[in-house]
């Protein structure tokens, strides 16, 4: 079995949250990460519309319909919550004041190449704050599944869509591996139980080594 969305977040929270980071969080997979934290660790996630310091999903009729994240969900405000419109929001990212972003991808390549914004001719809703974060934010994470439903690998040798940025992504976490990028390498550093290092390189066009 390949890890599940909840594995694969508790995973991305254990390796990369650290206590009194300021976060970005993506939308889909990434967001599930706030329901990872280790006990101990205060950290505070900020979102491009405008808030610092986001709280966990809200129960079922709890919901505030003022109160949503980046990717218009409901969320909730803690204490220490604050508000603000989008350019202090995306002054603080270009400012390079946020430690931390992990992010979905369509593809990245061996070289850390990111593409997550666009499909040629797929409906494009708009290509969010993702080219100021990876640009800007000290480090770069990907979260996604390692291959497409068509089973072509996410994890490739050369983006073939457009790209987000370029030599951006740190680290990518799919559902059956761990990978650090390291110039013109992927390595390998952790995977699932249930595939083997033959499979994970069969599975992908990158350039992979077995760095565990």
């Amino acid at each position: 079995m390949s890890w599940s969305v909840d594995e694969m977040c508790q995973i991305a929270a254990q390796m990369e949250i650290k206590d009194g980071q300021f976060i970005n969080l993506g939308i889909g997979m990434p967001t599930n990460i706030t329901n990872f934290i280790p006990k101990g660790i205060n950290v505070s996630f900020q979102s491009e519309n405008g808030m610092l310091g986001m709280g966990p999903f809200p129960y079922e009729g709890e919901e505030n319909a003022d109160l949503i994240n980046a990717g218009k969900q409901t969320i909730t405000e803690l204490s220490q919550s604050s508000y603000f419109d989008s350019a202090a929001s995306f002054a603080m990212i270009r400012g390079s004041h946020i430690d931390l972003t992990i992010l979905g991808a369509l593809e990245v390549s061996t070289t850390g190449d990111l593409a997550n914004w666009a499909v040629p001719g797929k409906m494009i809703k708009g290509m969010g704050g993702a080219m100021d974060l990876v640009a800007n934010i000290k480090r770069v994470v990907v979260l996604m599944t390692h291959n497409s439903k068509d089973g072509s690998p996410k994890l490739v040798d050369k983006c073939t869509l457009p790209l987000t940025g370029v030599g951006v992504v740190d680290r990518v976490i799919t559902d059956i591996g761990v990978f650090d990028v390291d110039h013109d390498v992927i390595k390998l550093i952790k995977k699932a139980d249930s595939v083997s290092f033959n499979e994970i390189v069969q599975r992908s066009s990158a350039k992979i080594v077995d760095a565990r």
